[in-house]
């Protein structure tokens, strides 16, 4: 490589180049599997107590349209699919199911517990660990 006049090129080894390149990758990857491992840690003590609240028999009933069951829902992210959870909205309306109307559900989201109570509203996980001795993680 022609040197320019009045600046010192400094070319380093491509064997150098290639190095830190292979480091960085290393280190992001690092990171990557940490937060990985970490979130699916995480995901799996939800999903032991939400099993744990469907086998002491807490149920919650909600609707599709309901925002607070939205964010009862999002408290359980993916680990909710283990929650008993009973459907009270009807597609294409606000009209409320048949079996909720049954069970005298009023207001969304709405837990039921295996002793009968019912607790209104969004409920903390701590509350729900509370009422039904499931251990948080």
């Amino acid at each position: 490589m022609p040197e320019q006049k009045g600046s010192k090129v400094r070319q380093e080894p491509k064997a150098s180049v290639r190095r830190r390149v292979i480091t960085v990758l290393l280190v992001v990857a690092a990171f990557a599997l940490a937060a990985y491992l970490g979130f699916r840690k995480r995901a799996s003590r939800l999903d032991a107590f939400a099993q744990c609240l469907s086998a002491k028999q807490a149920k919650m009933y909600g609707a599709y349209w309901c925002p607070h069951c939205a964010d009862q829902k999002e408290i359980f992210g993916r680990s909710f699919r283990y929650i008993s959870y009973v459907e009270c909205g009807v597609p294409g309306s606000r009209d409320e199911a048949k079996l909720c109307v049954d069970a005298g559900v009023k207001h969304f989201p709405t837990w039921q517990f295996g002793d009968g109570e019912r607790r209104e509203g969004t409920q903390p996980l701590q509350a729900l660990g509370e009422k039904t001795g499931c251990g948080l993680p």
